[in-house]
């Protein structure tokens, strides 16, 4: 077997997400050429979202075969869930203890981009390339860049998103929407702004359900509380919405009338809130395979692979996996070639990947049943 598949191999790994830079820290600290493209302008780019939670078994596992769990469990806070009612009441409490501080605590999206962008070596990263075309060149891969040089590859994995417009090269499966809709929000300074239900929260993630509106809440996502309402979208919108996210001030009108019946805690909360946006849950289906005759090594990797609702947690946690699992292929002398290292993880990726997405879609149909509670959802 060959124990160097990619030795003097120019690897590129398109987007700079959790996916993307794990999977570039598994083939550099194997010696291996990789260069990351990412279309953000510099790595202090805002990246809106929820605080990400990293599982025991799945995420972890690559972060513990790139050397960095340890600073994941440094950087991370284990939290506990309080489930509300809708008037403010709390119905149950699950603590942090010894035993299960570490299954998945909570890291902030810029905490773990920093991370894993310091444990690459210098210039890995390549800022502000949004990449429009790949086309095959005599032997090599042309990477074309808005406005930018073009660059060249042995091998491509496309990491970079959900919504990716160079995916086509190895799958033409259509996205699709599932019928929900999340808009998030965040409270800068929750402790002044919004501290009735900052002290609510008391420290935990709070979630609350009634009458097809969900709240998830997190109070500690770097000094600012971020929360996501979930709710079935309305019939007489659009694929995306009817909904102007760069008026505030019209998403808490909209917010506030769907929570009237809900307690003035949850008002203020609403209320207090200076940043929102929305999204339509997404699925991309693994229901065929991919393309087959590709010209040369390329692969999905990540929510460009499979993307899927969030409401199993499955989604940054299954892309590591894809990490994992590539990188072992790439670099364990298992396999002869690239492409059979390649269409190996693809096999095994749409069996795990299936699985995830089919309990992302149990979760979310659950969670449209009026009479939804949370309690039962976490068991």
């Amino acid at each position: 077997m060959n124990n160097n598949l990619l030795k003097n191999k120019k690897v590129a790994i398109i987007g700079a997400g959790p996916v993307g830079l794990t999977m570039a820290k598994l083939l550099q600290q194997n010696g291996i050429e990789v260069t990351v493209y990412e279309r953000d302008a510099d790595p202090h780019a805002r990246i809106w979202g929820g605080t990400l939670d990293l599982h025991k078994g799945s995420g972890q596992e690559a972060l513990k075969k790139a050397g960095l769990l340890e600073n994941y469990y440094k950087t991370a806070l284990p939290m506990g869930i309080n489930i509300a009612d809708e008037k403010g009441k709390i119905l149950s409490s699950t603590e942090v203890n010894a035993e299960n501080q570490y299954d998945n605590p909570e890291i902030n999206r810029i905490d773990l981009r920093n991370l894993l962008l310091s444990s690459l070596k210098n210039n890995t990263v390549i800022w502000d390339r949004k990449l429009v075309e790949i086309k095959e060149n005599n032997g090599i891969w042309n990477l074309e860049f808005e406005k930018k040089p073009s660059e060249t590859a042995d091998f491509v994995i496309i990491a970079n998103g959900g919504m990716s417009k160079v995916r086509n090269y190895v799958n033409d499966t259509e996205i699709k929407y599932t019928g929900t809709f999340i808009i998030q929000g965040d409270v800068p300074k929750p402790e002044i702004n919004c501290p009735e239900f900052y002290q609510l929260c008391n420290g935990k993630r709070l979630m609350a359900a009634y009458k097809g509106n969900l709240l998830v809440a997190n109070p500690f996502n770097n000094d600012t509380l971020s929360y996501g309402i979930i709710f079935k979208r309305p019939e007489n919108w659009n694929r995306e919405n009817q909904l102007n996210f760069k008026n505030p001030e019209e998403i808490t009108t909209f917010l506030l009338e769907r929570f009237s019946d809900w307690g003035k805690i949850y008002h203020e909360l609403l209320q207090s809130t200076t940043f929102f946006v929305g999204l339509p849950t997404r699925k991309l289906p693994l229901s065929k395979p991919w393309k087959i005759n590709r010209p040369l090594p390329i692969t999905l990797i990540g929510d460009a692979a499979h993307l899927m609702p969030p409401f199993a947690g499955q989604g940054v946690n299954t892309g590591l996996v894809d990490a994992l699992v590539l990188s072992e292929n790439l670099t364990e002398g298992k396999f002869e070639s690239i492409e059979s290292a390649i269409d190996d993880y693809e096999q095994k990726m749409f069996a795990y990947a299936s699985e995830a997405q089919c309990a992302s879609s149990e979760n979310e149909t659950e969670m449209h049943d009026p009479d939804f509670s949370f309690r039962k959802f976490i068991g």
